[in-house]
């Protein structure tokens, strides 16, 4: 997996001109990472618009699903990222394979123990306070971030409360890449994704 550019997530409470199209600008942005993220659609819906945007991503960026298994098994998406308490890791790796995995972190023991179960990824969240995501907890802070990539050999994708401003000290405590959904979702998808991912690659 790409972990060069910016790592875009859907969020169809955000969008303003859908997320199949905010995908599409993403990707022209510079995103090499898409996950679909939605936790309001019923199943059928979710499997078809996955499946769209899975035909999008083809060849342009590695297509992830959020927490779903089903999901990302009925359309053979690239993998799947779970939280603390979604599915367990071990039951995901049983019916997903070798497909990309990925898991939500808050602190250096979530990381490691995540590290040591197999993750490919982990994602450090939230950075700093955000409102996008309800359940997103106390902010870790630069200090955990860095503390994390220090300690991990596995990509760190930094997330929460991120903004040009403050994109450059993220990348700088040590994380592989980052994803800001409420600083791109919107107007201008493509070109507000297009400056992280600028940011993204001077930092490497």
């Amino acid at each position: 997996m790409n972990f060069n550019g910016f790592y875009f997530i859907t969020d169809s409470r955000l969008s303003r001109q859908g997320i199949v199209r905010d995908v599409e600008d993403a990707i022209r942005g510079g995103a090499t990472i898409i996950q679909y993220r939605e936790k309001e659609k019923d199943t059928g819906p979710m499997i078809e618009e996955a499946r769209e945007i899975k035909g999008v991503c083809r060849g342009k960026a590695a297509f992830l699903i959020n927490d779903r298994v089903d999901v990302c098994l009925a359309v053979d998406a690239d993998g799947l990222h779970l939280g603390q308490t979604d599915m367990g890791y071990k039951d995901a790796r049983r019916l997903l394979g070798d497909k990309i995995i990925g898991i939500t972190v808050h602190n250096l023991k979530e990381a490691k123990a995540a590290e040591a179960m197999g993750a490919d990824y982990v994602g450090v969240s939230p950075i700093f306070e955000t409102k996008t995501k309800a359940d997103a907890g106390p902010a870790a802070g630069l200090e955990t971030l860095k503390e994390i990539a220090q300690n991990l050999a596995i990509p760190v994708v930094a997330i929460g409360g991120i903004t040009l401003e403050n994109a450059k000290s993220v990348m700088e405590a040590g994380a592989t890449t980052l994803c800001a959904m409420s600083a791109t979702i919107g107007e201008d998808v493509g070109r507000r994704v297009r400056a992280f991912t600028n940011i993204i690659n001077a930092s490497k």
